[in-house]
């Protein structure tokens, strides 16, 4: 890029001058005025062209003085470095739109490595996922359309990069906000520098040069408006000249000369409703004589996406022809914004192959964006009702939907809390089954580590296809993707009955085991699983239809609905009794059923946690004791003294309980870290840890935890229990 020194005329004090950087805050522009004097005096400035179009550009846009600022910083690095860090909070959202134009550079870079035919619609989709605040956008096409008028003076190389660059990426994000300004310049200089000569016989073809075709239109726009008003009819009209770049499109898609093209110069007609589109077109056509052959009625006919409009072409003043588009001002929003909209069906040509395999749900999370910033884009000018709606950005739009890259630049839609493991299943279903690890960004991490746009995912394949089964318990994190789960849950429906039922009874009884109901009988539960057999369930549970938790809930539920004491039958005598107190809650979180005033505490001896079943014992001196039902101490005490045996339950839970785990592994690099990463991730706590070496290479991790429960203790287990290297993990 071209620079002067910061000392020339045209410096930053002139910049700041200009009617186009007025829309910035005096106190802002006050601070850049301050740490420019303090600044190198060597630094240099973008020439005045390059910087004086951006502005004017989205001084023409409406931008407001925060885009202005980051604007003009971004193009000034050595004075961003001195503003940036002492930005008053009011103007927050420069260091943010900063950032934004900053991470679009990953875009062009990732452009400028792709193919000359690629796909760029997955690039146009990241450029929109990572940056923060939309409000980037305008800037970074203000800024390309200004360096695409000085692209004459570039080498060649350079300027027909910069040219792909504007014609894949600029332009059609300029089309889909509506930003025609910007849009039919952006598109003509890309077509002039990519295709020079077609571009010359076209512009040579013309009757006229823009500025004639747009005097031409605003003449028209006059006479049909007073033709209108005669008829007491009210409508807004708004017009453009057809550039060279749309012209050369309709020509190669229609095969046909540019005499036989009627649309070169448009008007479009906004009236209140339908009645009076026709009655505007009566006097179109008694103004103009219409061309015969060029009329459609898509108000009667409406087109296949609900498009509705009259369009017909007539010889207008000067006897030049000239297209007019008559709609309601709600076909016109529906058209703009509703399915509808231009960009969906014009854009056809860009999307290329990869249109197919882009989600439904991907391309309603891009067009809730789109609809947004063209609001956005509207509602400059307007004061506070502008600043509301850069406020609720945050809330309105949440994006749903992540981009990721593939080692060679291709844009994968997926969405938001994929996993590498969702990723693989996504390039291909084989992938996905070969998948034995990750690489992001050249590190590599689990397989259930949570991606984000930008990411350039790896994935590493063993020679066969192996899946494996706790892929598809939803608990441990590994696919996001119903689509991806879909395929792991194909691909063991495939294998035998007698590896389904193998496997199902190893993943519960791995379940069962730490909750300490191993011995339980799954006759009872089959009904809530709507199975009439065990081998039903255990098929499910391979198959990942029922997780083992689930299983393993289902039986604390019915053990505890069994230690509630039966009420007693019906009588058809009438026995009075004495009320029965109601059960006081007595500790913490634990009810003596039917008793009260009774001190309660939790056994030191096997730590329950609130879901587990439990039983209380009455000691001599120190109240009730509870203990897990399966506690050995209890059972002792029980088998001696059976009527020392009291009901308690479980009441209001709440806060956090100690428990004792333990993990036998083959002692490996990282094993501590990655166990207590892990628990860090499911937001527990550890008190302490203390390892044990054993034979063979194994060692044993006791984990004190704290914990909020015995759901949070089940599920931290099962995803130790998934880490490479570990054989069990189970309480203690």
């Amino acid at each position: 890029m071209t620079c002067v020194p910061a000392a020339a005329p045209h410096g930053l004090d002139h910049w700041l001058a200009t009617p186009a950087a007025t829309a910035i805050a005096p106190a802002l522009r006050e601070a850049l005025r301050r740490a420019a004097a303090e600044a190198d005096p060597a630094s240099s400035i973008p020439a005045p062209s390059v910087l004086g179009d951006t502005l004017d550009s989205l001084a023409l846009l409406g931008a407001d003085g925060d885009s202005l600022a980051a604007a003009l910083l971004f193009e000034l690095p050595a004075l961003a470095e001195r503003v940036e860090p002492a930005l008053p909070p009011k103007h927050a959202a420069v260091a943010v739109l900063l950032e934004g134009q900053r991470a679009a550079s990953q875009v062009w870079t990732l452009h400028a490595e792709r193919p000359a035919a690629g796909n760029t619609e997955g690039l146009r989709r990241l450029l929109l996922a990572i940056v923060r605040d939309l409000r980037v956008v305008p800037i970074l096409l203000a800024r390309q359309l200004a360096r695409m008028r000085q692209a004459a003076s570039l080498p060649e190389d350079e300027r027909r990069a910069l040219a792909r660059l504007t014609r894949d990426i600029h332009a059609p994000l300029a089309n889909r906000l509506g930003i025609w300004q910007l849009k039919w310049e952006l598109e003509d200089l890309a077509f002039r520098h990519l295709e020079p000569d077609t571009y010359r016989r076209i512009a040579a073809l013309l009757d006229d040069k823009r500025a004639g075709r747009e005097r031409y239109i605003g003449q028209v726009t006059r006479e049909l408006d007073r033709a209108l008003r005669a008829q007491g009819l009210q409508a807004d009209i708004a017009g453009r000249p057809k550039h060279i770049y749309s012209i050369w499109k309709k020509m190669r898609k229609k095969d046909v000369p540019i005499g036989e093209l009627y649309d070169l110069r448009a008007v479009r007609v906004l009236v209140d409703d339908i009645p009076a589109c026709y009655a505007a077109l009566g006097v179109v056509h008694a103004l103009w004589a219409p061309v015969p052959g060029e009329f459609d009625d898509y108000i009667a006919r409406p087109k296949h996406n609900d498009y509705r409009s009259l369009h017909t072409a007539v010889m207008g003043p000067e006897g030049k022809t000239l297209e007019v588009q008559i709609r309601t001002r709600e076909m016109h929003e529906q058209a703009e914004l509703g399915v509808a909209a231009h960009w969906r069906y014009k854009e056809d040509a860009y999307a290329g192959r990869g249109a197919s395999q882009r989600s439904a749900t991907g391309n309603a999370a891009l067009e809730r964006k789109i609809e947004w910033m063209r609001r956005l884009l509207e509602s400059h000018g307007e004061g506070e009702g502008d600043a509301a709606l850069a406020g609720g950005f945050d809330t309105e739009l949440v994006e749903d939907r992540i981009y990721v890259l593939t080692p060679a630049g291709e844009v994968v839609d997926l969405p938001r809390g994929a996993t590498p493991l969702d990723f693989a299943y996504h390039v291909h279903t084989m992938v996905g089954h070969r998948c034995r690890g990750a690489k992001v960004d050249g590190r590599i991490v689990p397989l259930d580590h949570r991606l984000h746009s930008g990411d350039r995912v790896e994935i590493l394949t063993a020679k066969e296809p192996e899946p494996r089964r706790d892929w598809l318990v939803a608990a441990n994190g590994f696919l996001a993707s119903p689509r991806a789960r879909e395929k792991v849950r194909t691909w063991f429906h495939r294998l035998d009955r007698e590896r389904n039922l193998q496997a199902g009874r190893e993943m519960l009884d791995r379940e069962l085991r730490r909750m300490g109901l191993l011995q339980a009988e799954l006759q009872p539960v089959l009904a809530k699983f709507n199975v009439a057999a065990v081998d039903e369930l255990l098929v499910l549970v391979a198959l990942g239809d029922v997780g083992p938790h689930q299983v393993g809930r289902a039986l604390q539920e019915h053990e505890r609905a069994q230690a509630r004491p039966e009420e007693a039958p019906a009588s058809t005598t009438m026995v009075p009794r004495q009320p029965r107190r109601a059960p006081k809650s007595a500790g913490p979180g634990v009810t003596v059923v039917g008793v009260g005033n009774l001190l309660v505490q939790i056994a030191r001896c096997c730590h329950p946690l609130p879901g587990e079943t439990i039983a209380g014992y009455l000691t001599r001196s120190r109240g009730v004791s509870v203990h897990r039902a399966d506690c050995g101490a209890f059972l002792r005490l029980a088998a001696a003294q059976p009527q020392r045996v009291l009901p308690v339950d479980w009441g209001r839970q709440g806060g956090l309980h100690e428990a004792t785990a333990v993990v036998d592994a083959i002692d490996r690099k990282h094993l501590l870290k990655d166990v207590t990463t892990l628990i860090a991730q499911e937001d527990a706590h550890v008190l302490a840890v203390r390892s044990d070496a054993g034979p063979h290479g194994r060692v044993r991790l006791h984990l004190q935890l704290r914990v909020d429960g015995y759901d949070q203790l089940s599920r931290l287990l099962a995803r130790i229990d998934g880490l490479a290297g570990v054989e069990h993990a189970r309480r203690e």
